[in-house]
């Protein structure tokens, strides 16, 4: 399995910074021996590895050579290839960079580098063979994909970044088959979204299927202050829940 990490974003919510907004220090990590930072990109790779992930493609934009530097060419058990988007357009173009590398037999997951959520097991849950949203419940779902979803857990309609959106269930991930992928890069290509809920909408007009599954639990964009230091809260609680119950799986 392939796990696309759009990365080529600005970051503009949170500058100044003197590196990529992905490899912002969020929370630590002990490897050795030794605490070190941990680049908040290292928690959706670490949860794109517990789902199975062989091979990652960041696409970046040129000038984010610190994150090839950081990361190079493997993370822990799995490969890393990088794409380059040439100019910001969109996440949409960002995440079809990466088409290329990935054959419709396989399967990907897709996700954003600037997040942190919980439970990290969640993408594994998701089912292979149909496009399947990762949702989570958010306070402010006008910021983000609403998903709303019918009893069977099926995708009824994705409403972005919409006021008084109807749900509080956001995607933060998800999971299909290559062969999807390549659908929606040639439905893409007729329409150019900036968006991908607007894409989804389009694609299930067409007769494509969506689930969506509620099963997140807690997401922070750590794209702006307040976010950063949520994801610091969220981190600690979770600490502090796994060492009294066990593990977070």
């Amino acid at each position: 399995m392939w796990g696309i990490i759009p990365a080529a974003g600005m970051g503009s919510r949170i500058q100044p910074l003197a590196f990529s907004k992905e490899l912002l220090p969020v929370g630590s990590d002990v490897s050795g021996g030794q605490e070190r930072p941990r680049a908040v990109s290292e928690y959706l790779i670490e949860r794109m590895l517990l789902a199975g992930a062989e091979k990652l493609c960041f696409v970046i934009s040129p000038g984010k050579s610190d994150i090839v530097n950081y990361f190079g060419g493997q993370a822990q058990s799995a490969k890393i290839f990088y794409a380059v988007q040439p100019r910001p357009s969109g996440l949409c173009d960002a995440i079809f960079r990466a088409v290329a590398l990935i054959h419709p037999d396989e399967h990907v997951c897709i996700g954003l580098p600037d997040t942190v959520w919980f439970p990290k097991n969640a993408l594994s849950a998701l089912p292979n063979g149909v496009l399947s949203l990762l949702l989570f419940p958010v306070d402010r779902p006008e910021n983000f994909d609403a998903v709303v979803t019918d009893p069977r857990d099926e995708v009824i309609e994705v409403q972005v970044k919409k006021a008084n959106a109807s749900t509080k269930w956001v995607w933060g991930a998800m999971k299909m088959p290559g062969l999807v992928l390549h659908e929606l890069y040639r439905l893409w290509l007729d329409r150019n979204d900036e968006y991908l809920g607007t894409l989804f909408n389009e694609f299930m007009v067409r007769g494509g299927r969506i689930c969506g599954f509620k099963t997140g639990r807690a997401y922070v964009d750590t794209g702006t202050l307040n976010g950063y230091r949520e994801a610091l809260r969220i981190l600690d609680a979770n600490s502090l829940a796994a060492s009294s119950i066990g593990p977070d799986h």
